[in-house]
């Protein structure tokens, strides 16, 4: 098995078909399928399922050895680069919604502090996330601490608080806080991410009237020129500035009245991400990053 065919096989799980492997290699499909096949016959064990209609899905063998081979080819790529000692990369996974707000800083300044250090940004949805973990694609993620499964570890590095966004001159936007009841009257504009929604749709759904979701989207920017718009009340927890939206509208910020869940901001892992330096001097470079007196 040569690290051509490594490539391929990594190209196959990334894209989850074997046409779209060969286009972004510039290979021919058959060549793509042999790989896989030559991989299969060296480990010894199915690699990858195909499912009508889904594609290649890697089992649990091939999700097993695709997280070793990222490292590996990690350790070529450094190698033949011309590297010496330990190479210092981070493959960071971000939440969609979270990470234009912290990450693109937060990276800047370890990279400064760190410029022997290599950090590449991916972002995704959490369930997205969870599955790159789970996967090794990545080797950690910057995200709000619902939904994760038991076998990551998790770093809590900031309480993310939920809010209210009203359109200018609404009835509620002149208060000091907002009732979850009150919201609950009004059309409610949802993020419809996997875990935001049913999040965000539990602190409604307590109220004495029933929720009405009047629009979803999966971007925070939509959700606020929605709002400013006049489509209806929305809820977010990233702590964005006061500024205008995309098309100069403004949205006003109010916040939700009582003691309403809260989540925090935090880093996931598996705990074996430990075991490197880079992973450990990250964790303790976002936990000051984080820290109220930064």
């Amino acid at each position: 098995m040569n690290f051509r065919q490594i490539e391929i096989l990594l190209a196959v799980a990334d894209t989850g078909s074997t046409a779209a492997a060969s286009r972004a290699l510039n290979t021919s499909q058959p060549s793509v399928s042999l790989a896989i096949a030559r991989c299969e016959e060296v480990f010894g064990q199915k690699l990858f399922i195909r499912i009508p209609g889904r594609g290649m899905e890697l089992t649990p063998v091939g999700q097993h050895k695709v997280a070793q081979l990222r490292e590996l080819e990690k350790q070529a790529r450094w190698v033949l680069s011309g590297g010496e000692g330990t190479p210092e990369f981070l493959n960071l996974g971000v939440f969609s919604t979270l990470g234009p707000r912290y990450a693109p800083q937060l990276v800047r300044r370890f990279l400064d502090a760190r410029p022997d250090a290599e950090v590449s940004i991916l972002e995704g949805d959490l369930q997205t996330l969870f599955d790159w973990l789970s996967e090794g694609r990545i080797d950690m993620a910057l995200l709000y601490d619902f939904g994760i499964p038991s076998d990551f570890v998790i770093t809590p590095l900031m309480a993310a608080k939920p809010y209210a966004l009203l359109p200018q001159g609404h009835r509620l936007a002149q208060q000091p806080s907002v009732r979850a009841e009150d919201l609950a009257q009004e059309p409610v504009i949802l993020m419809n991410l996997p875990h935001s929604r049913g999040y965000f749709l539990s602190l409604l759904q307590n109220a004495s009237v029933p929720v009405r979701v009047a629009h979803e989207t999966g971007s925070i920017e939509m959700l606020r020129t929605m709002v400013a718009n006049g489509f209806g009340v929305g809820l977010l927890a990233t702590d964005l500035p006061d500024a205008p939206c995309y098309d100069g509208s403004t949205v006003i910020r109010v916040p939700l009245a009582g003691r309403p869940p809260q989540h925090q901001i935090a880093l996931a892992h598996r705990g074996a991400a430990l075991k490197r330096p880079i992973t450990q001097a990250f964790i303790a470079f976002s936990e000051t990053f984080f820290s109220p007196s930064s």
